[in-house]
Formats: structure tokens, C-alpha cells, sequence
């Protein structure tokens, strides 16, 4: 069976060669602009998010400063890291999903049962994009305020590192899957039956948005690895909307 690590690789080559790179050019703009506007805005406001920050704490909690800090500054780079990945995947969706497209005639030899115009698609796309953001958001604030909570977050670290990798398997394999007209419970359903193929696939992604720069040029292949991966996995899966509930 395909699993995560050869799917991107395998997709990362697929994007790479010839007849293929043309459909990568816009949506590694889109990445650098994003990247270096946030890296920029992040930048030049740092310290005053931190002296705000820190002017927050009452004197009595003063010599916990050393934590305080630190804590400030994952948190921020979970914040910068959600609102890169949501921003550029929203403005990029069009462009994704038709490289999706395009990979998955490449690859299987089958065209995506979506038969909607180009304009229609592009549309549509941004559409889903604002219905995996009410999925997704409300679910990011909850973890963000359980971080926040004493005891409860010792947990916490554990669940945004799930939690970051179920929303990387549905930011991408959705792409393939909107192309093969499967509706958003509906891939929801698809991803809690094969759950491992998922969060792995999705966790793999997550790392490698990490890297700074080399991200940008990765992501394609994230989109391809996906197309894959539903090819392998999700194609055919069954699934019982009655026993199975999506996450």
C-alpha cells in the first residue's frame, strides 16, 4: 500500500518534470508573497507584541517570566504557522486544484469526474476553502484556550500536533477529492475510515511546512502526493454514513 513518505516524494517528482512545471509557477508565487508579507509583518512588530505581552503579567508573577516568554513565542509561531498555512491555501485553491487535476491525468491516466468550467471551479474553490475555515477555526480557538488552561495543557502539545495533521490531510487531499465532486462530509467520512493514511499523510505535510523557504517549493508536491494518496485510499473507500462520524 502507498504510504505518506513515498506518496510525496513520488509527487514532488511528478510536479517537477517536464510538462508539469508550468502548472506550479502561481501557486509558489502565492507562497512567497504570503511568506515574505507575514515574515515582514511578523518581523517589524515582534517586540512591541512582546513588551505588550509581557506588560500583561502582574507583578506577583514576575519571576515566571522565563516560561512566559517562551510560551509567548510558540504560541505565536502557531498562530503565524495556522494563519500561513489558511491564508495561502485560500488564495491558492484555484490554482491548487487544478494542478490536482492535472496530476491526477498525469498519474492514473483518468480525468476527474468534475465536469465544471474552469471560471465555475475556480469559484467553487474558494467557496470550500470558507467552509473547511468554519471547520477548522472554531476548533483552533478551543484548542488555544485549553492551552492556556493549567493541568489541562500539559496535554496540549500533543493535541495541535494532531490536530495540525487531521487539518493538513483535509486541506489537501480535499483537493482531489472537490475535483471528483466528493462533498466536504463526505471526505470528512472518507478520512476517519482510513484515520492512519490520513493524520500520517497529514502529519508529514505539517513537518514540512516547517521548513523555512524549502516549503515553498514543497507544497506542489503535497498537492500531487495527495492525488495519490486519494488514488490509493480514498478512491474507493466505502463508508456508512450511519456508523461512521466524521471529525
Amino acid at each position: 500500500m502507498l504510504d505518506a513518505v513515498t506518496a510525496f516524494s513520488r509527487g514532488t517528482r511528478c510536479v517537477y518534470q517536464s510538462g508539469m512545471r508550468r502548472y506550479i509557477f502561481l501557486p509558489i508565487l502565492v507562497n512567497l508573497i504570503v511568506y515574505v508579507g507575514m515574515f515582514s509583518f511578523v518581523f517589524n512588530r515582534f517586540d512591541g507584541w512582546l513588551a505588550h505581552w509581557m506588560n500583561m503579567v502582574p507583578t506577583w508573577l514576575d519571576w515566571l517570566s522565563w516560561l512566559i516568554w517562551p510560551l509567548f513565542v510558540i504560541s505565536l509561531l502557531v498562530v503565524v504557522f495556522f494563519t500561513f498555512t489558511l491564508v495561502t491555501s485560500f488564495i491558492a485553491a484555484p490554482f491548487y486544484g487544478f494542478l490536482a487535476a492535472k496530476v491526477e491525468v498525469q498519474v492514473t491516466g483518468r480525468e476527474p469526474t468534475d465536469d465544471r468550467s474552469l471560471t465555475k471551479t475556480a469559484i467553487d474553490a474558494l467557496g470550500r476553502e470558507l467552509v473547511k475555515l468554519a471547520y477548522i477555526l472554531p476548533r483552533a480557538a478551543g484548542l488555544f484556550v485549553i492551552s492556556w488552561i493549567p493541568g489541562v495543557n500539559l496535554v496540549a502539545p500533543l493535541l495541535w500536533a494532531l490536530f495540525s495533521a487531521w487539518v493538513m490531510a483535509i486541506t489537501y487531499l480535499d483537493y482531489p477529492m472537490d475535483n471528483n465532486k466528493v462533498s466536504f462530509t463526505d471526505m470528512r467520512q472518507r478520512l476517519s475510515k482510513r484515520w492512519w493514511q490520513s493524520l500520517s499523510y497529514g502529519g508529514l505535510i505539517t513537518l514540512i511546512t516547517w521548513i523555512p523557504l524549502a516549503n515553498l517549493f514543497l507544497i506542489p508536491g503535497a498537492v500531487a502526493g495527495a492525488v495519490l494518496m486519494w488514488d490509493a485510499h480514498y478512491r474507493d473507500a466505502c463508508h456508512d454514513a450511519r456508523n461512521i462520524k466524521p471529525l
